[in-house]
């Protein structure tokens, strides 16, 4: 991808075109949040997230993504009933907006496209 302006933090502008570029766990995260439906705040993406890469996830990386996220209009937040489950706390319920689908797809897309030909199998001559 050749860019012929500016770039400014996530931000490319190329041909009067602004094009949001997703992180790997942004991604991952409107991935688990979609999927998690009307089930989805903050421990139920946490428990998933961890569950799908087999990675840990900090609760300060979360919500900080979180709100990123919400920031640049991709998710929508908000303040759940308080349950007796949770020691009379809310939940933090989360929403992927049509926009967050839009960034999502378009991030899946492109991987796909980059990946086309590729074999990630490990083998000897791989690795050095």
């Amino acid at each position: 991808m050749t860019t012929t302006g500016a770039l400014t933090g996530l931000l490319y502008y190329n041909h009067n075109v602004v094009v949001i570029m997703l992180g790997e766990f942004e991604y991952l995260l409107l991935s688990v949040t979609a999927r998690l439906g009307d089930e989805a705040y903050g421990a139920a993406i946490r428990a998933a997230l961890e569950q799908t890469t087999g990675r840990r996830c900090s609760v300060g990386a979360l919500y900080t993504t979180l709100d990123r996220l919400e920031a640049k209009g991709l998710v929508h937040t908000w303040m759940g009933e308080a349950t007796p489950q949770r020691g009379g706390r809310a939940k933090r319920m989360v929403r992927v907006t049509a926009k967050g689908a839009r960034q999502a797809a378009q991030f899946y897309r492109t991987v796909v496209r980059a990946s086309r030909g590729v074999s990630w199998e490990t083998t000897r001559s791989m690795v050095r």
